[in-house]
């Protein structure tokens, strides 16, 4: 698997919008936390984070239809895990219409809206992109060294 850091904006917004995911609030600074898979051109999979401070959001993964139930979303969310670990996240949060189950199996719990941080709560994707019937979870990064 070809894992890399910073894809570009173009490949990126195609891969979500095929895939049914909001791409209208990214730009290319935002992809700076973001990791791909497949060629830099033609993704197979993308996942991104925000991050501010010790908390983060997860935020855009999708894999492409034909390269699904292969392990890449959960290697994607692993790197993204990783990398915030890296940079000091102590929380990351996720908003997700279709993924709740898959989420659960990687260590992800149920947690209430308004329990946000107001980092979190600031971004366009929890203000208005994701409906407010999305299932909003959390996982608390393990302390210590960052894993590798």
């Amino acid at each position: 698997m070809n894992l890399f850091r910073g894809p570009a904006l173009g490949p990126v917004s195609k891969l979500l919008t095929e895939s049914g995911l909001p791409a209208a609030d990214l730009s290319p600074a935002h992809l700076e936390h973001f990791f791909a898979t497949g060629a830099p051109e033609q993704l197979t999979g993308v996942v991104g984070l925000e991050i501010s401070g010790d908390v983060a959001l997860l935020r855009s993964l999708a894999v492409a239809a034909d390269c699904r139930s292969q392990g890449l979303g959960q290697e994607l969310v692993a790197a993204a895990e990783r990398h915030a670990h890296s940079l000091g996240v102590k929380e990351l949060y996720l908003l997700t219409t279709t993924a709740q189950h898959f989420f659960g199996r990687l260590g992800y719990r149920d947690s209430a809206r308004a329990s946000a941080p107001a980092a979190i709560r600031a971004t366009r994707e929890f203000a208005g992109l994701c409906p407010a019937s999305s299932a909003f979870m959390n996982k608390t990064l393990s302390p210590g060294p960052p894993r590798r």
